[in-house]
C-alpha cells in the first residue's frame, strides 16, 4: 500500500486518500486541503446519501415504495396544463435518472438554480423522453426527491439526515445550501467529512449494518446497486443513485461527484475507498478521473488482493 500512496501523493488533485478493509483502515492520508475531520462539499456523491434517505423513508412508512407516484406530494408545484406524463413519474424513476424531463444538469444548471421555485422548474420541463425511459442525468429530479422527503415528513431534509444517518454513524453533517423555499438542496453540495463518507460507505458495504444496527432497510443496498439504466455520457451501470461497474475483476459500486469526490465500494475484497479532490470549477476538472480509477484498478485493489497494509 506504500507504493499506493507514493502515486496518490503525485496527484495534484487529489485532496485525501482513505482506504479501508473488513472494516479496518489500511491508508488514511490528507495530502493537502482539508483535514480527514473537515466537512467538504462532495458534489454529486450527495446523491447516494439523499437515496439512502429515500429509503429509509420507506422503511418507515412515510413512502410506499419506489413505484410511488411523486404528482401528488408535489402536487402545489405542478404547472397548470402540465403534460399528462408528469403523474405518471414516481420515486424509482428519480431515483435512476429516468424521469424523462429535460435535464437540469448540464447547459440547463444555471438557469434551474437562477429560478424562484426549483421545484416547480424542474417539473416545468418539457418530456425529452418517455418516465421510465433513458438515463437523463439532472440534478433537478434529485431535488424533486428533497421536495418529496419534505413534504412527507414534514420536516427538513437535513433534519432527516441527521436523525437517521449522522447520529446513528456517529458523523458530523453540518446544513448545506437550500433552495428559494427552503428546501435542502437534493444531490448536490452535501458537506461531508473523508471520514464520514467513508462510514457512510461503511454502511452499505455491511448491507445498511453499522456497528451491529441496522440504519437501511434490509434490501435497499441490493436495489440501490441493481442496475437500472446506463449512462450515456460514461457508458458505466447506474441504480438508485449509486454508479456501478468492473474494476480489477471485480464488481464495484460508487458515488461520484463532480471533480472527483468519490466514494468505492468493493463488496468481494470487502474494501472501501474514499477519494477527496479539489471540487472547485476547473475547465479539465474530470480529466482528473482516470487517475483516480488507474489508482483503484491498478495500485489499491491490487495491494488489498495481496493482503498489503
Amino acid at each position: 500500500m506504500a507504493k499506493v500512496v507514493a502515486g496518490a501523493r503525485t496527484l495534484p488533485r487529489l485532496h485525501a486518500l482513505i482506504v479501508a478493509r473488513h472494516g479496518r483502515t489500511l491508508a488514511e492520508h490528507r495530502f493537502r486541503g482539508p483535514g480527514l475531520d473537515q466537512p467538504v462539499n462532495i458534489k454529486s456523491a450527495s446523491k447516494s446519501v439523499l437515496s439512502a434517505l429515500v429509503g429509509i423513508a420507506i422503511g418507515r412508512g412515510l413512502l410506499s415504495g419506489t413505484e410511488q407516484k411523486i404528482a401528488p406530494i408535489l402536487r402545489a408545484d405542478v404547472p397548470s396544463g402540465a403534460d399528462r406524463r408528469i403523474e405518471e413519474i414516481d420515486v424509482g424513476d428519480l431515483l435512476s435518472m429516468r424521469a424523462g424531463l429535460e435535464r437540469t444538469s448540464g447547459p440547463n444548471y444555471g438557469a434551474w438554480v437562477a429560478s424562484p421555485n426549483w421545484v416547480r422548474h424542474a417539473l416545468s420541463r418539457p418530456f425529452v423522453d418517455e418516465p421510465g425511459g433513458r438515463m437523463l442525468y439532472s440534478t433537478g429530479s434529485s431535488h424533486l426527491l428533497s421536495g418529496v422527503l419534505t413534504r412527507v415528513s414534514g420536516r427538513s431534509t437535513f433534519d432527516l439526515a441527521q436523525s437517521w444517518l449522522a447520529e446513528p454513524l456517529g458523523i458530523s453533517l453540518p446544513p448545506w445550501p437550500r433552495d428559494p423555499q427552503g428546501i435542502y438542496f437534493g444531490g448536490n453540495d452535501m458537506l461531508m467529512s473523508p471520514r464520514a463518507l467513508l462510514r457512510f460507505g461503511e454502511l452499505y458495504r455491511q448491507g445498511g449494518v453499522y456497528r451491529g444496527k441496522r440504519i437501511l432497510p434490509e434490501r435497499w443496498v441490493a436495489e440501490s446497486w441493481r442496475t437500472r439504466t446506463v449512462s450515456p455520457f460514461s457508458g458505466q451501470a447506474y441504480g438508485y443513485g449509486w454508479f456501478g461497474g468492473h474494476a480489477g475483476g471485480h464488481d464495484v459500486h460508487f458515488a461520484w461527484g463532480y471533480g472527483g469526490q468519490m466514494l468505492f465500494v468493493i463488496p468481494d475484497l470487502e474494501l472501501t475507498v474514499v477519494m477527496i479532490s479539489d471540487p472547485t470549477p476547473h475547465p479539465r476538472a474530470e480529466s482528473h478521473l482516470p487517475s483516480l480509477y488507474a489508482l483503484l484498478d491498478s495500485g489499491i485493489i491490487p495491494a488489498a488482493e495481496k493482503g498489503g497494509g
